[in-house]
């Protein structure tokens, strides 16, 4: 009978590891939000960056010590980084030596949600072509996850909210992190607003998604169900 339970605790460890894991488990491992960023060249940019406009976010982008780039990206994006941001500082713990939440820019690795930035660091921003992914963005990308493995705890897990289906953000990433890198599995087949809707919701009811290794996950699926309204 011992030899029994010890093989489907094996099995379900092999099959299930970081939801069984998690409830084998009292403490949950910590983790490390990665948040893709948002596209800084499209009509909400203009409008952000219009010298005549006087709504808050833009006034406070122009003075001397900028605006916080979380609070620049949600603008920009809309539900979708909201949504990341919202979520991740849910459920980041505030205990870690190194900053929980970072948000990956397009030449500039990872940053802080409370960095500060102008308009010229968006202008920067805005002419890499992310669809390239050259060394303009992986290498400072590089040089930060490389530090962030450095610093994170050894059984951190590392979670991209974002895109995974291609590699522009996957494939550096994975050469740092490996399995420790994951993504709530939810995202498969969804949109980036359907995505931010989920993130909220799931932030608002206080229910973390389940994480799997982006290594060996399946990157491409039906379209699930749309959220119901609430």
């Amino acid at each position: 009978m011992a030899w029994e339970a010890a093989r489907y605790v094996i099995s379900q460890c092999a099959f299930r590891p970081l939801t069984f894991l998690r409830t084998m488990s009292s403490v949950a491992p910590p983790k490390i939000f990665l948040l893709s960023p948002a596209r800084c060249d499209g009509r909400r940019a203009q409008a952000l960056l219009n010298p005549a406009a006087e709504f808050p976010l833009a006034v406070q982008l122009r003075a001397v010590e900028g605006a916080a780039i979380g609070d620049v990206f949600a603008f920009l994006s809309g539900l979708y980084f909201r949504g990341k941001l919202t979520y991740a500082r849910s459920f980041a713990a505030a205990d870690l030596e190194t900053a929980p939440i970072r948000v990956i820019t397009t030449n500039r690795g990872m940053l802080t949600p409370e960095y500060r930035v102008r308009p010229p660091d968006l202008a920067a921003f805005a002419c890499v072509d992310l669809s390239a992914a050259g060394e303009q963005f992986e290498t400072p990308l590089l040089r930060d996850a490389t530090r962030i493995a450095q610093e994170a705890p050894a059984n951190a897990l590392v979670v991209l909210l974002g895109s995974i289906a291609t590699n522009k953000y996957v494939g550096p990433l994975l050469r740092v992190f490996g399995e420790r890198l994951v993504f709530p599995g939810e995202f498969v087949g969804r949109g980036d607003m359907s995505r931010g809707g989920l993130m909220l919701r799931s932030a608002s009811d206080g229910r973390e998604l389940d994480y799997v290794p982006v290594a060996t996950a399946v990157r491409h699926g039906s379209r699930p169900p749309k959220l119901s309204a609430r």
